[in-house]
């Protein structure tokens, strides 16, 4: 049977028509499943029992089971989930003034191979499915007892490397009778697969993007980032520029710093030369660092020093404030230290 979480609104009218049912009995359906948090289909009061007999043959109303979770000083919540078939993936729940923001995962393992990210140190096993996306939000709410407000695809794995999950779990969490979490709270992640940034500009809500870029040079993303192999960052810049023009909204550059590797003046005088005259915003990221990775974060100093170049190049930029440093806040840590037991 399939999960109800993985069926947006328009794939739940076509189930119903289906059936030779009315459409309309699709709102109905996703504001008892989101609204409501019904655990069973028989909770459902303005649906006949004919019909609720007929969906309870079809779907399940799942749920994802919550192996540990640690808590940082700050607030910030890291989970990890097992699923159905007995992976483990990782959710983090953030708490900031505006609201809390929770990051999901889109695929167990990564491929991407970052030198400097604790995910790629497990291989992608396989793509998660719409309904386990969306269950993340749904079970971090749950457990944290909490109103989620903000959504960011910057978890485990590559987003655009499960494109079409991933486009049906923005829908589903979007819908105004289901979560209603606004397309402008929501942000997706991407190393840089050139070819589902230009589909990405096409798709028909006002979703944030952001690029994970972390180098100013080829010579250098290609040291840390295989993405860069095959999409040289000249072919990205493009890619951004096209979406900027085409959607006439900002882009997020994610650029984590790394000492001694990528936070020297010329680098960041070289990234202000990469995005001159770009909408783009720059997120600068201290380093949370893996213990099987030989990198270290930047000093403060240096963080400071590249912060004040961008400012005076009039970068748009902030120097993101640190969150889960005393837990392994880090993508992919607390899965392979779970693993690796």
């Amino acid at each position: 049977m399939n999960s109800i979480y993985g069926y947006s609104e328009d794939m739940l009218k076509q189930y119903l028509i289906s059936l030779g049912e009315k459409p309309f009995r699709s709102s109905q359906l996703i504001e008892w499943i989101y609204r409501h948090k019904i655990s069973s289909f028989d909770e459902i009061t303005n649906i006949k029992k004919d019909l609720i007999k007929k969906i309870k043959e079809d779907f399940i109303i799942d749920s994802l089971e919550c192996v540990t979770y640690q808590k940082s000083t700050d607030g910030t919540c890291k989970f990890l989930f097992r699923l159905s078939d007995g992976n483990l993936i990782e959710t983090v729940l953030m708490n900031h003034d505006y609201g809390y923001s929770v990051c999901v995962t889109t695929e167990v393992g990564c491929n991407m191979g970052c030198a400097f990210c604790a995910s790629g140190m497990k291989k992608k096993l396989r793509n998660l499915t719409t309904s386990e996306i969306v269950l993340q939000v749904m079970m971090v709410s749950k457990i944290a007892e909490v109103r989620v407000s903000h959504v960011v695809v910057m978890g485990i794995g590559e987003p655009f490397d499960n494109y079409d999950n991933v486009i049906n779990f923005l829908k589903i969490i979007n819908h105004p009778l289901g979560l209603e979490i606004g397309a402008r709270h929501i942000t997706v992640s991407t190393c840089g697969l050139v070819d589902k940034i230009y589909e990405y500009s096409n798709f028909d809500l006002q979703v944030n993007l952001a690029i994970s870029l972390h180098a100013p040079t080829n010579e250098i993303r290609d040291k840390i980032m295989p993405i860069n192999h095959a999409y040289k960052i000249e072919k990205l810049i493009d890619a951004i520029k096209y979406y900027i023009e085409k959607t006439n909204r900002r882009v997020t550059i994610e650029y984590i710093l790394i000492s001694g590797l990528n936070d020297t003046a010329e680098c960041a005088n070289k990234l202000c030369d990469l995005l001159h005259g770009l909408n783009v915003y720059v997120n600068l990221i201290p380093y949370n660092e893996v213990i099987e990775k030989p990198f270290k974060r930047s000093k403060k100093e240096d963080m400071v020093n590249f912060f004040d170049i961008l400012k005076k190049r009039r970068i748009n930029v902030q120097l993101r404030k640190e969150q889960g440093g005393d837990i392994d806040a880090a993508c992919g840590q607390l899965r392979s230290k779970h693993m690796n037991k």
